[in-house]
């Protein structure tokens, strides 16, 4: 079976008193990964990437699909709630199901369910139709982001692993990057069903490539009377209402909204008992006490902000291109595309960096690149777009390709394989729930900050001062000449039209917060991975608490 791959360089590793009688070398090198190894991690990250790309590649063409499908503006958005919310619920738990189905089993599956459910989401008639497909659809595609990082550090030997986690750091940071500009492509060239209509070729390669490459192994199904129930519906049901909370919190109002109050409450309730049955019970469905060692606490943290700049400045980017630019789903695919294609050349070169430096100093480099791209565009102003934002999206490239992988390595440093499930599982839902907070935080700081820097300009353009008179003058006399014959509706309109300059520039220094807030949090990410340990101190395994 593949799950012995990596233990088989063990002996070769053990020090003997006659190794130099031997006729063999003195330092004999590891023996070669199976090319079915190598088969089965590209399979499952390519399952990753898809996964991961069906969040930004809907967001980015979600007024189409509303459009298409008859979905008002505020009920459309459960089209990507609905997949977070299953995904997110599902990571956890994708551990402990593979050990009940099986690795192979439990990944073909879902992998064919996803591309089933992909396929039936082009073909929704309405929104109820969509929100359920999507919801499965996220179940299932949940399941390829932990599963791919499981495999690679449990079939991996540590020295290969960096390889692995480049390539798993594609469908992590690329992913997210390059999705608007596919799914703007596809939409505006082919129509929106084509962003799930892609997702079947790719799809049967994974499969394939999963289907030859994973060894059976027999199912435990006595594993579900054994299963920590209490544990799995609570999580189940706090995450569930927790990520509701996060994403329709800004739009309801927050906790003016009785619904998001009550979501509120249910979500704090069983996520403290979830955290009292991890603790309590003989067989957890996660191990927490793996947050207590030093190297994976610290980087779990790093983690979780590194989510929070990550999936927030995919979301402001764009908002801020159709707010302040205009610009459609295509052009905004474009801009972004710089955030995503260094990273096609970067992150194949990032284990040889590791290799030569110290992996902290590669994660600390990464950091602070990518805080300095998110500070690069505190000072934006009404002519700042494509051309202007090119090197600061470079420079965020750079740093999300050296921060990644160094960092899923150096976390997981000493974990065990009977730990690899709960550890990838903890790992891979904290960047998502880091992504999730942090574009709750930023919809309600462009909110917040809006209304401020609103309320500061206009008492610069009041009616006491004369530039703002003589402005609003020459406006009406603009809209006098060009078809409005009452003189009072001109001057309506000139009023209105310096609200909305002021409007403007508003939003544009509340964009300019959000990018700073982004960068305040990969600092404080950046001081985290100062207290990670050197992997070699990890050494010898479980030693590392």
């Amino acid at each position: 079976m593949l799950w012995g791959s990596k233990d088989a360089p063990m002996t070769a590793l053990q020090p003997t008193a006659n190794a130099a009688a031997l006729p063999s070398p003195a330092a004999p090198a590891a023996p070669a990964i199976p090319t079915k190894t190598w088969i089965a991690v590209i399979g499952a990250t390519l399952g990753a990437f898809m996964a991961v790309l069906n969040i930004q590649i809907v967001n980015a063409s979600l007024a189409d699909i509303q459009g298409g499908i008859g979905a008002g503006i505020d009920d459309g958005g459960w089209i990507s709630t609905s997949y977070l919310i299953a995904e997110i619920v599902v990571i956890p738990l994708s551990g402990w199901l593979a050990q009940v189905f099986s690795v192979r089993i439990y990944l073909l599956t879902n992998a064919f369910l996803f591309l089933v459910f992909s396929g039936a989401c082009a073909l929704a008639q309405d929104l109820p139709q969509m929100i359920a497909l999507r919801a499965v659809q996220g179940f299932t595609g949940g399941v390829l982001i932990p599963m791919a990082f499981t495999l690679i550090i449990t079939l991996l030997p540590k020295a290969k692993q960096p390889i692995g986690l480049a390539l798993f750091a594609l469908s992590a940071t690329f992913a997210p990057a390059i999705g608007p500009t596919i799914g703007g492509y596809l939409t505006e060239n082919w129509g929106w069903q084509y962003i799930f209509y892609v997702n079947l070729v790719p799809g049967a390669v994974m499969i394939a490539m999963l289907y030859v490459s994973l060894d059976p192994s027999p199912m435990k199904l006595s594993l579900i009377r054994q299963g920590d129930w209490l544990g799995i519906i609570t999580m189940a049901i706090g995450l569930a209402a927790l990520q509701t909370v996060l994403e329709e919190g800004n739009k309801d109002d927050w906790f003016g909204s009785p619904f998001i109050v009550r979501l509120s409450v249910i979500a704090a309730v069983a996520l403290v008992a979830f955290l009292i049955a991890e603790f309590t019970v003989e067989k957890p469905l996660l191990n927490l006490r793996l947050l207590a060692r030093r190297n994976f606490g610290f980087g779990m943290l790093a983690n979780f902000l590194l989510g929070i700049a990550l999936y927030g400045s995919v979301f402001i980017l764009p908002q801020y291109l159709s707010r302040i630019q205009g610009y459609n789903a295509e052009q905004i695919g474009m801009v972004l595309a710089w955030t995503g294609l260094p990273q096609l050349v970067l992150i194949p070169l990032v284990p040889r960096l590791m290799q030569r430096f110290d992996p902290r100093i590669v994660i600390g480099v990464g950091f602070a690149l990518f805080a300095g791209s998110n500070f690069m565009n505190i000072y934006m102003t009404n002519d700042y777009a494509a051309d202007q934002l090119l090197w600061p999206n470079v420079v965020r490239a750079v740093g999300q390709a050296l921060a990644f992988a160094p960092l899923s390595a150096v976390a997981t440093a000493g974990i065990e394989a009977e730990n690899a499930g709960s550890a990838s599982a903890l790992f891979n839902m904290m960047r998502n729930l880091g992504g999730a907070i942090g574009i709750a935080a930023l919809q309600t700081l462009l909110t917040k900050r809006e209304q401020y820097h609103s309320n500061v300009l206009m008492q610069s353009v009041s009616m006491l001062e004369q530039a703002t008179r003589t402005r609003i003058e020459g406006l009406t006399q603009y809209f006098l000449n060009h078809g409005v014959a009452d003189h009072a509706d001109a001057s309506h309109r000139a009023i209105a039209a310096v609200g909305k300059v002021v409007q403007k520039q508003a939003y544009i220094l509340a964009f300019s917060d959000t990018f700073y807030l982004l960068g305040v949090a990969l600092i404080v990410a950046l001081v985290a991975a100062l207290f990670l340990k050197k992997p070699g101190q990890l050494a010898g395994g479980g030693g590392a608490h």
